[in-house]
């Protein structure tokens, strides 16, 4: 058997110091989480999860899902929204929370990321809970779509949202093989 080549380069840039935040508050859709978990872990961005999961997270059902790059995610989990924002402010003091909705007059495009920040998204069925939208209304944010559908699949959101916050911040302007 001969030996395999080498890896061919991959386009890369460096990962910011201050990382962006994925928060996902009752996520329902395994798939949905593995793809944003894979996501955190090409864009050093560490994944939270609040609540109570529609799935299992231990090592057994990560593994069974085939998600082989789970340990390079830092994953964190939060008993509620109360908990995370303490140890968002705490960890991340100048960092703002940016809340996503399908229900709001603001674009994302207009957010003002910043390294730090936090990406806070809701359930794949009714999205975030509307107490959490009206306690935080300033930053509720959306995703404009231009045909009839409600609304676009989590983890495509969570991609659109974070690749805008990464190259609003300059994070892939400066990009080598490797």
């Amino acid at each position: 058997m001969s030996p395999q080549p080498p890896p061919a380069p991959r386009l890369r840039a460096a990962p910011l110091t201050t990382p962006f935040h994925v928060v996902l508050v009752e996520p329902e859709i395994p798939p949905n989480t593995g793809n944003i978990a894979r996501l955190c872990a090409a864009t050093g961005s560490p994944l939270h999860l609040v609540g109570r999961l529609g799935f299992r997270i231990d090592e057994h059902a990560v593994r069974r899902a085939g998600l082989d790059y789970w340990h390079l995610v830092e994953v964190r989990q939060h008993v509620d929204f109360a908990q995370f924002a303490h140890a968002f402010a705490r960890e991340s003091p100048s960092g703002s929370l940016h809340l996503f909705s399908a229900q709001t007059e603001r674009s994302y495009l207009t957010a003002g990321f910043r390294p730090g920040d936090a990406l806070v998204f809701g359930r794949e069925s009714v999205g975030l809970p509307r107490e959490l939208l009206a306690a935080h209304a300033d930053r509720a944010v959306g995703i404009p779509t231009l045909g009839g559908v409600r609304s676009l699949n989590l983890a495509n959101a969570v991609s659109i949202a974070l690749y805008e916050a990464l190259r609003g911040v300059g994070a892939l302007d400066a990009t080598f093989q490797g």
